[in-house]
């Protein structure tokens, strides 16, 4: 070969390496937190499910606005009891590796959620299916006693324990998806690992680098690839919201999930229609922990509470229009109507606090014997800015208030262990049902992180799940929530706002209650 062939064959295939370049969109995503795995039963957060609801698919899954639609599942037809669900699976659906997707790997899945052995911590989710609960807690050692049946490859039957009005809700959930039964018994808990995994979504993960990023390409046996206007995704870890702003100003990123609040009218001046603020159903909170004195005092955790000024975190310290939360339940959630209150939400401030020095003071606590208090918070300029500010509010009361920040994966660990006194939290619905909220104060849940306990408060959530009337189960939940509010089992600071900011390039990203976009709906323009 002349050296003028070689020239004109390398200009050729750079030619063409470049047409691929600008061809293959990846979406760069600012992803906040670091993923603990990929294995949709070991998952907790939203920065996880941004990816994993791009890898899997469930029986169900989202459109655009978060409403369900048929994913793995074709069709599914409900008993007249509405006890009984019937899934048919799609035709010639396939894991990545292109092994079929069938019945049986739902099963299996299930199963494993439910399995004690696993430890999920979201298994409670599905705690509406027949046995879930019993299984979970050891009471039955069955497995195939939950009410998952595979009647045979292409159709699945899901029994029960109550008729359920969230339930097709629930299936679009993480825990909701399938495990490919084959790869997960041949390697073990390293199935989850680069070369090993296999996935049913949009797409699959190709590389993950813990502390760094996690890249996924387009998955060529997912039955809809050939729709997909984007060709991968790289969710970067970065937990610095004023370094995220900075890199998504030079390009590096198309899209930021949360931005730091102080640049809120910044950037509604200089990026104009890109900081996306919207609705969002998800309450952020505080856990006490109950089960140390001097929290486990219900006078303590209450004058903490109502030290809180709630009216100015919203308008003033985030600047983005937060809304005060007094109750546990959002307002706006479905099945439910007008949610309970704290009894004292609409006294003055000033008697607010005037009452939570009374409190405090029936509780041992004053000027000469001041509350010494840890709050902990994960990473965050924002949520310093609230604990910060928190901090400064319950000093009149003669509270000592340490400031403790860890990143959000050491964070969350150390509330589940019980570690904190008063720790940052925050809950973004799985799905619109007062349930969702009210089963994280249920006795032994492990998102219970103030591990706050009530018997009644128990009951009643029980209670309400088993009701069919709507009507009467929301009445039934009210009370607990009354209950669990006049008990100050956790303390609600505001009710969420999503806030992304997105490039004008973007197109298809729709704002929604739930805040999920899935890279299978969005496009990129250049």
């Amino acid at each position: 070969m002349n050296q003028f062939t070689k020239k004109f064959l390398a200009s050729a295939m750079l030619g063409t390496l470049l047409a691929f370049s600008a061809h293959a969109a990846t979406l760069n995503i600012h992803n906040g937190g670091d993923p603990q795995s990929l294995d949709p039963q070991k998952l907790s957060g939203d920065w996880e499910n941004r990816i994993a609801g791009d890898i899997f698919e469930g029986l169900v899954t989202e459109d655009t606005q978060d409403n369900p639609i048929p994913g793995q599942a074709e069709s599914w037809t409900i008993s007249p009891d509405g006890k009984v669900y019937t899934f048919k699976l799609r035709d010639g659906i396939k894991w990545s590796d292109g092994q079929p997707v069938t019945a049986g790997d739902f099963v299996f899945a299930f199963q494993r959620l439910v399995d004690p052995k696993n430890a999920a911590e979201y298994a409670y989710l599905q705690f509406t299916i027949k046995n879930a609960e019993k299984i979970n807690k050891g009471e039955i050692t069955d497995l195939n006693q939950l009410g998952v049946k595979a009647i045979d490859d292409k159709t699945l039957e899901i029994t029960l324990e109550n008729s359920t009005p969230y339930f097709i809700n629930a299936l679009m959930h993480y825990t909701a998806y399938p495990l490919p039964k084959h790869v997960v018994e041949a390697k073990g808990q390293d199935w989850v690992k680069i070369g090993n995994i296999v996935t049913n979504g949009p797409y699959k993960p190709v590389e993950w680098v813990p502390g760094s990023h996690v890249t996924t390409v387009k998955n060529d046996q997912w039955y809809g690839t050939k729709d997909l206007k984007i060709d991968g995704a790289k969710f970067f870890v970065l937990e610095d919201q004023e370094a995220a702003l900075k890199r998504y100003r030079a390009g590096e990123f198309d899209i930021l999930t949360d931005f730091p609040t102080d640049q809120y009218e910044w950037m509604k001046k200089n990026l104009p229609g890109q900081a996306h603020v919207a609705p969002f159903s998800g309450l952020y909170y505080y856990v006490v922990n109950s089960q140390k004195p001097p929290f486990s005092d219900k006078r303590v955790r209450q004058a903490l509470s109502m030290a809180i000024n709630r009216e100015v975190i919203g308008p003033q310290i985030l600047g983005t229009g937060e809304l005060p939360a007094y109750s546990w339940v959002p307002p706006g959630t479905a099945n439910y109507g007008e949610p309970a209150y704290v009894s004292w939400k609409d006294l003055p401030y000033k008697d607010k606090v005037a009452e939570a020095k009374k409190l405090l003071a029936d509780a041992g606590f004053g000027p000469d014997k001041p509350l010494h208090a840890v709050l902990s918070y994960n990473t965050n300029d924002n949520h310093k800015r609230i604990a910060v500010a928190i901090a400064s509010m319950w000093k009149p009361l003669g509270v000592d208030v340490e400031l403790v920040n860890a990143e959000t994966k050491v964070h969350y660990d150390q509330m589940q262990r019980g570690q904190v006194e008063i720790g940052r939290a925050g809950w973004l619905a799985d799905y619109n049902d007062p349930d969702n909220f009210l089963n994280l104060l249920v006795t032994g849940v492990q998102m219970n992180y103030g591990r706050w306990s009530n018997p009644d408060y128990d009951k009643l959530i029980k209670e309400g799940n088993a009701e069919t009337d709507l009507k009467k189960r929301a009445e039934i939940f009210k009370k607990a929530e009354q209950l669990a509010l006049d008990e100050s089992a956790a303390l609600p600071i505001y009710y969420y706002v999503s806030k992304n900011v997105v490039s004008p390039k973007i197109e298809g990203f729709v704002d929604n209650i739930q805040d999920i976009h899935r890279t299978r709906w969005l496009s990129i323009k250049e």
